[in-house]
């Protein structure tokens, strides 16, 4: 798994995700207004990921699968792509648990 930290030219230029393998993200943050507070997502995302109590599951209007990985103050950190079935889902959290908190991260510029 990779973590890609991307800058772009919006007002919040800052965002992450965690790439696997075959090169889909498994999660996405939010925008951030600075490296600092996006670089801290992601050492969020990498220390909250082990623990299953972390993991919010939830089932989108469209009938898809996804989760949302929560600090432990509650706030989203990240949240995954959209899934077909709870069995992909459950697997991209299998993923990220692996393979999640040894990421490297890659900057890029949008």
């Amino acid at each position: 798994m990779d973590i890609v930290l991307k800058m772009s030219q919006a007002e919040e230029p800052f965002s992450f995700s965690f790439i696997n393998a075959e090169g889909q993200a498994v999660v996405k943050s939010e925008n951030y207004k600075a490296k600092k507070s996006a670089l801290s997502g992601i050492e969020s995302v990498k220390k909250n990921c082990l623990e299953d109590a972390r993991y919010e599951m939830k089932e989108s209007k469209n009938g898809k699968f996804f989760f949302n990985v929560k600090a432990s103050n509650g706030q989203v950190v990240g949240t995954s792509m959209l899934f077909a079935t709870e069995a992909d889902r459950s697997k991209a959290v299998a993923e990220l648990k692996s393979g999640g908190p040894g990421a490297a991260v890659t900057e890029q510029s949008a």
